[in-house]
């Protein structure tokens, strides 16, 4: 059976999207784990990433897949590069992910984002565990938070098909955005 694991991003909890899409899977056999991920208003990458090793796992598994919103992307990046278990894990598909991001407000968010942006990711490592062809990044036209040079760069480093939603925002509760088709479908196609 797939198991897809929900992880939602800064500041967030897992919300109407994110109920969404585990009812949806459920209805057709998937089994979903939506997970609270720690300190969500001050993200600590330490703490994501244990979180989901006790959650999931240190062996990659080929009937798990994630699905990750923002911050929780990179969480999800971080988790499956760290692992040193050969295997394969089902895929992944990010709504809204980043490596750099703009258009933060406060010097309080700058110091949070600031370790998510400068410590960098292992590609390869992540693409031992993950093919190129199990990663998909859905983002919006017009988000505030996540520039155009993650377009290229998820593309670029993790092989990631690209779907662009238009004036989706960051693709949130608070931008309107309680449904997101693409995201289901982009699962369903890794089953």
């Amino acid at each position: 059976m797939k198991k897809i694991y929900l992880v939602h991003g800064w500041e967030g909890t897992p919300g109407k999207l994110f109920i969404w899409i585990a009812d949806e899977l459920k209805k057709v056999g998937f089994e979903v784990k939506a997970l609270s991920m720690p300190n969500q208003d001050e993200p600590i990458i330490k703490d994501w990433v244990v979180k989901l090793k006790e959650t999931v796992g240190i062996k990659p598994n080929e009937n798990i897949i994630f699905v990750g919103h923002s911050i929780g992307c990179q969480a999800i990046l971080r988790y499956v590069a760290g692992l040193e278990n050969p295997g394969l894990f089902g895929g992944c598909v990010f709504i809204a992910p980043w490596l750099k991001v703009s258009g933060l407000e406060t010097k309080e968010e700058e110091n949070i984002a600031k370790p998510w942006v400068e410590i960098s990711i292992d590609d390869k490592k992540v693409l031992k565990h993950i093919p190129r062809n199990k990663i998909v990044a859905i983002f919006s036209d017009n988000d505030p938070f996540v520039p155009k040079a993650n377009w290229d760069l998820f593309e670029r480093l993790f092989g990631a098909k690209i779907i662009m939603e238009s004036g989706k925002g960051h693709i949130t509760e608070n931008d309107g955005v309680n449904t997101l088709p693409s995201a289901l479908d982009a699962v369903l196609k890794m089953n």
